[in-house]
């Protein structure tokens, strides 16, 4: 058996497309509106994401009516009308309430889990139950400073393209050459992080396997997690990943923003959101690149 055709339909596709349907006509999907500029720099297509004058709008009136405390946990209970199907016995596949991009989806854990701590195999085996049927980009933030906004695990994969009429996937093509060039990193990213080729599986369960023991690999090869005996599964410090049915990338954070522009995950895979024009500016000025840069770690940390 093989991953399927991305030009094939599968049952995952028709359950995102009822759910898609079915949470905006009851208003549980939100998506923000944005414009997509492509800003290229080293090489890259960045795909920027400006939101539109309607959705700071929204966001302001979200803000007003947010009150002090803690905030309640949007997965426990999830909201059914967003809800895609199961991830395995362990997790639930969601729309993420509030898109930038189209066919966003989450994967959550069904009981509370801290964002924190390390991924498992069970986080694994649900992310490849999906990815098995439709190709697209897993991501994962690991903390507040890697871009987190909630406490509770939340896995995210995205089947769409990451700018409409735009690149797809931005970092694909230096992806695509460092797997030729058999690289550990990619050269036109000038941080810390690690990049390593998935070898090919005969199915789901044996590519969650091996990606659950590279991800290992790959928290170790950047310090993230404590090494030697009686160190067991201690909890890593702040990093984003990127999956994909080829490659993973672990990129260890230093902190969240660069200046107003909070990073995630999505930022090393090319994409970025910004709030409006001036904003836009400051990150066409200093280049995506240098963004990067500052959020995570300098490629001579370890």
């Amino acid at each position: 058996m093989s991953p399927a055709s991305p030009n094939t339909a599968s049952p995952l596709r028709e359950r995102l497309a009822a759910c898609r349907a079915r949470a905006l006509s009851r208003g549980a999907l939100q998506p923000i509106a944005t414009c997509c500029e492509v800003v290229d720099d080293g090489g890259l297509p960045f795909a920027v994401h400006v939101l539109s004058s309607a959705a700071r709008k929204a966001e302001a009136r979200h803000r007003e009516l947010q009150t002090d405390g803690p905030r309640p946990n949007p997965f426990l209970p999830y909201d059914e009308d967003l809800y895609v199907g199961p991830a395995g016995p362990d997790h639930a596949c969601l729309l993420n309430k509030f898109n930038v991009v189209d066919e966003h989806l989450l994967v959550v854990t069904r009981a509370f889990e801290a964002q924190e701590t390390r991924l498992t195999p069970a986080d694994f085996a649900a992310l490849w139950e999906l990815l098995w049927e439709e190709e697209g980009l897993a991501f994962y933030n690991s903390g507040t400073a890697a871009g987190a906004s909630q406490p509770h695990r939340h896995l995210q994969l995205v089947l769409g393209p990451l700018c409409p009429g735009g690149p797809a996937l931005p970092i694909g093509p230096a992806c695509e050459r460092a797997l030729q060039q058999n690289l550990r990193a990619l050269p036109e990213l000038p941080l810390a992080h690690a990049f390593q080729a998935l070898p090919g599986a005969a199915d789901a369960g044996a590519a969650a396997a091996q990606s659950a023991r590279l991800y290992d690999d790959l928290l170790a090869s950047q310090g993230l997690v404590p090494q030697g005996p009686g160190s067991g599964r201690a909890d890593p410090a702040p990093y984003n990943l990127l999956l994909t049915r080829t490659w993973m990338m672990v990129v260890p954070r230093e902190r969240e923003c660069f200046g107003p522009v909070s990073v995630n995950a999505l930022g090393f895979a090319g994409a970025l959101l910004v709030r409006n024009d001036e904003e836009l500016a400051l990150l066409t000025a200093r280049g995506p690149l240098e963004v990067l840069r500052h959020v995570g770690l300098p490629r001579s940390h370890r």
